[in-house]
């Protein structure tokens, strides 16, 4: 059985739009290839090899997120429980080494994004902290040295 990953509702409207997306650059490729053939001579056709090695890619990006979205829990970050820290939930910790506070919110794999302030469920940090209530305290390892926390607080998102 195939095991779902959770996506926020966000995350997974972002992975249609880029599908739609590159399946209409796609269907332009497979186009501007099939006209480079019609031109004759393939080994010297520099608009057939290079359009036929992009397909290639984007075929495959494409199957990347085929794959990604027929695997997706969608999650409503709004609805989530905030008894512990879980998928789609806000956390703030309290930096036990230098006393700053950092905040993430906890989504999957394939919408996390630390730029954003989010962080995939199955990072060391994000694994560290899911399951985690308000006051507990806890620890992962980092390249940087260990990170000792507490969890401050737990909120829901405001984005879906």
């Amino acid at each position: 059985m195939v095991e779902l990953v959770p996506i926020s509702l966000n995350g997974f409207n972002k992975l249609m739009e880029e599908l739609h997306q590159l399946e209409k650059e796609a269907g332009e490729l497979r186009k501007r290839v099939s006209d480079a053939r019609e031109m004759g001579d393939l080994k010297e056709n520099g608009e057939y090899i290079y359009g036929r090695q992009e397909l290639g890619f984007l075929e495959g990006r494409l199957g990347e997120l085929r794959t990604a979205i027929n695997r997706s829990d969608k999650i409503d970050c709004t609805k989530v429980n905030c008894d512990k820290a879980v998928f789609g939930t806000v956390v703030t910790l309290l930096d036990m080494n230098t006393q700053d506070k950092v905040t993430y919110q906890l989504l999957g794999p394939n919408d996390a994004d630390l730029d954003n302030g989010s962080i995939s469920i199955y990072s060391p940090v994000g694994d560290a902290i899911h399951g985690l209530a308000v006051g507990d305290k806890g620890m992962v390892k980092k390249p940087k040295g260990e990170f000792h926390f507490e969890v401050l607080e737990i909120a829901r998102s405001q984005v879906a």
